[in-house]
């Protein structure tokens, strides 16, 4: 892969194509795909979905709006670091492309900020009732109606896929989308495959997987436009991660490591004592001394910690990066930077403490039993009412039903597949409030 290719400004449905040189340095391509992104009415619902503690009426808990513009700052911090560098060793990329190493913030910054775009409520355990719900649930008798693809595609329901969809899908009247950069596009994708074969290799890029059937076609022209290599024979659509899609992944590998863990100290669930050592363990040669004591209060010591922790990762990511930069364009590094770590041992402490303290904890255990539930019978009602009308036995109830989907969603003149997923996708729109508004209504407990 070459970095000329992977900085694509091309969007959706252009003839020409975009020079960088001749961009309005104002309104560069890159910073009009967050803008576009920021203010879609997808990325505004991520103010009410769980980042780790559902339903959470605590307001310093992270949503997936605040984490979404955490990582946002972290990869744009990220980008600009590893431009600047990647530019010193290919000056042509400036001196006859005019590209900045803002262009690599600003691209890491969009496809971070929008990351999460497609997740379900109810965190990931979201993504996991929706997928149980075809695979154990009554949604399972329409596995025999679908390809082994489309049903794989349900039954392991993706955020990740469903962000892209999100991010690209036409309407009437609105082709392509938010007709993003294919630079931008190529770098949100971290599984950059289809549904099977799953998890064929253990390379990092192949643990999921990162399109629907509805679009692969539009995927493979992006891949194709970028360069990215392909890395399977034969009609299993699979190709290599665009590199800067490995900061996307280390921006929010750093921001849940530090913040999911602080959560979990202003909520009670991790002592203040054994919390800050393992800060203290992971940035013990940066810290002012004297600076960290004069501090009274804990949440002045927490900030400080956090702050330090988040700029230790940082570096050390830029600079796993910048030494495998050739591995990461032919396509054979295979893990995560953080993986790669100086400080794995500190990092995996940290997230073991969450995973035992806070993931695991009984309020959110107890959120994520109430999410299965709901989000399984929310798609009972609407699967029945869709599937029902397109075979013409739709009763008043259905027809009753239908009427309460957004417009775009009640379209019935689809192939099985497409009204399946259209029903997946339009729960996973839903805020964590929203699907328990809508299930007190179907079920009959609110007027």
């Amino acid at each position: 892969m070459n970095w000329e290719q992977l900085l694509s400004l091309k969007r959706f449905g252009d003839t020409n194509k975009r020079l960088r040189k001749e961009q309005d340095e104002t309104r560069l391509g890159f910073e009009v795909d967050y803008d576009r992104v920021i203010f879609s009415s997808a990325f505004r619902s991520l103010q009410d979905k769980t980042q780790v503690i559902p339903l959470s009426k605590t307001d310093f808990i992270h949503t997936r709006l605040t984490h979404s513009l955490e990582v946002s700052v972290v990869g744009r911090s990220l980008g600009r670091i590893v431009g600047k560098k990647i530019l010193e060793k290919h000056p042509h990329l400036k001196e006859v492309h005019g590209y900045h190493y803002n262009d690599f913030g600003a691209i890491v910054a969009v496809a971070s900020l929008a990351h999460d775009i497609g997740n379900p409520p109810f965190g990931h355990s979201g993504e996991k009732a929706i997928g149980e719900y075809f695979k154990t649930g009554n949604g399972q008798k329409y596995k025999t109606k679908l390809t082994a693809k489309e049903y794989q595609d349900i039954i392991d329901f993706e955020g990740n896929a469903n962000g892209f969809k999100l991010l690209t899908e036409s309407r009437t009247g609105v082709e392509g989308g938010l007709r993003l950069s294919y630079a931008t596009l190529g770098t949100f994708m971290k599984y950059p495959k289809e549904s099977l074969p799953k998890k064929p290799t253990k390379h990092i890029a192949d643990k999921k997987f990162g399109f629907f059937q509805t679009e692969k076609d539009f995927f493979s022209e992006v891949a194709e436009e970028l360069g990215l290599l392909q890395t399977r024979d034969g009609k299993d659509i699979s190709f290599s991660r665009h590199p800067l899609t490995y900061l996307v992944e280390a921006a929010d590998d750093i921001c849940y490591t530090i913040i999911d863990f602080e959560d979990g100290i202003n909520l009670g669930l991790i002592s203040e004592d054994y919390a800050l050592e393992y800060l203290i363990k992971l940035v013990k040669d940066k810290i002012n001394t004297k600076k960290y004591n004069e501090m009274v209060f804990m949440q002045d010591r927490l900030s400080y910690l956090r702050a330090l922790a988040i700029n230790t990762l940082i570096t050390d990511a830029v600079a796993i990066f910048l030494e495998n930069e050739e591995a990461i364009l032919d396509g054979s590094f295979d893990v995560s930077l953080l993986d790669k770590s100086n400080y794995i041992a500190q990092i995996k402490d940290i997230i073991s403490l969450s995973v035992s303290k806070v993931y695991k904890s009984q309020e959110v255990i107890e959120k994520e039993i109430a999410g299965y539930k709901i989000i399984s019978d929310i798609l009972d009602v609407y699967t029945n009412a869709l599937v029902k009308t397109a075979e013409g036995t739709a009763s008043n109830y259905d027809s009753i039903v239908l009427q309460t989907l957004p417009e775009h969603y009640q379209n019935t003149d689809a192939p099985l597949y497409n009204l399946l997923l259209n029903t997946c996708c339009y729960v996973a729109s839903l805020s964590d409030s929203g699907a328990v508004h809508i299930h007190n209504k179907i079920m009959g407990k609110q007027l």
